[in-house]
């Protein structure tokens, strides 16, 4: 089994911050971060597979970059994450919850290659790692 990973990064605007919670409990849970802030996020996607006895590859580069940017980047690239993407109008975009839904997004897209680890980064001193449900 190869593990083939591809990094590729994105910047988007947030806030944590609970709309079932005053202003007060939101600031008590989340500090600063309540306030609209962005990041330079770095994603990291690593897919397990048998390279190809043509290509020698597990994917093609493109054409994983063009799924990650259609099923992810776009989506999240130069974004205000509460008010334009669907699902965090509803959750808190903490970078946990940002990078389940990487893995959402990923998770049997690529044909003969199997989404092993998401690694996303918000800057040099703190990432979230997912490896998919394991209970």
């Amino acid at each position: 089994m190869i593990y083939l990973t591809r990094k590729m990064r994105f910047c988007a605007a947030h806030r944590l911050y609970d709309p079932s919670l005053s202003p007060e409990a939101n600031r008590d849970r989340f500090g600063e971060c309540v306030n609209l802030h962005g990041h330079s996020y770095t994603l990291e996607v690593t897919f397990a597979g048998k390279p190809d006895a043509k290509t020698g590859m597990v994917i093609h580069l493109s054409d994983l970059d063009a799924i990650a940017r259609e099923r992810v980047v776009s989506i999240l690239d130069h974004r205000n994450l509460n008010e334009d993407v669907e699902v965090f109008k509803q959750v808190v975009p903490t970078i946990e919850m940002l990078a389940k839904f990487v893995w959402d997004r990923l998770e049997g897209a690529v044909p003969g290659a199997r989404l092993h680890h998401v690694r996303l980064l918000e800057d040099d001193s703190m990432f979230a790692d997912y490896y998919g449900e394991t209970d």
